[in-house]
């Protein structure tokens, strides 16, 4: 998503605001909105713009101008009528993209009918990429980027420590693309190409998964 846009975040439980913390991370501008004022309150030293309202109630989507935002991502999946009333609102007030946190496979297509254009399952999903990572002994998946493409963080191999990136040809060899270096805890990303790796770097790359297997 371009950080251009503009978003909105309803519900401000352990994913909102997770969403919307990461969102003005990176510059977004992003209004988050829950009715409940503790949580609100909390948000709020992160968050600059924090909205205590209810988000089923159309005067409240008026005033909040939520027709101006183009995504809005709806993060109150235990509340199904209210995830539906949100999802109504905001399609009614003319939101392009509309995001909901779903966690039941039944209440994901009633999202989709009454106008969600994504739902997402993040217990699923981060359960998935689990099982994934246990498997691919030592991969540690970041991004997933399609179902076969991702962004992994890999441990430095011994028949790699001292050498440079240009000596060991790992896009040759095994079709991964290095994106950064993992030094110290620091990700430093203009990598120079002759730099020695040492044991305690990690590599940040994308790759193909199934090619990933022959590093195994």
């Amino acid at each position: 998503m371009s950080m251009n846009k503009t978003y909105a975040v309803f519900g401000l439980g352990r994913y909102g605001r997770a969403v919307a913390e990461e969102l003005v991370k990176n510059g977004a501008d992003v209004i988050a909105v829950d009715r409940n004022e503790e949580r609100v309150n909390d948000a709020a030293q992160f968050i600059p713009v924090c909205k205590c309202a209810d988000v089923t109630d159309p005067e409240v989507i008026d005033k909040l101008d939520i027709s101006s935002v183009d995504v809005v991502v709806i993060a109150m999946a235990k509340n199904l009528e209210s995830t539906v009333m949100a999802i109504t609102l905001c399609k009614e007030a003319g939101v392009r993209t509309v995001i909901a946190k779903c966690v039941e496979e039944m209440h994901g297509k009633i999202f989709y009918r009454v106008g969600a254009d994504k739902v997402v399952f993040p217990e699923k999903e981060a359960g998935t990429r689990l099982g994934k990572n246990l498997m691919s002994s030592g991969f540690i998946d970041i991004v997933e980027l399609s179902e076969d493409v991702s962004m992994v963080e890999l441990d430095m191999k011994p028949q790699w420590v001292g050498k440079s990136l240009v000596e060991l040809h790992l896009r040759k060899k095994y079709s991964i693309n290095v994106v950064a270096v993992v030094k110290d805890d620091e990700v430093i990303t203009s990598i120079d190409p002759e730099m020695p790796l040492t044991e305690k770097m990690k590599l940040i790359v994308i790759a193909d998964i199934n090619k990933l297997e022959k590093l195994r």
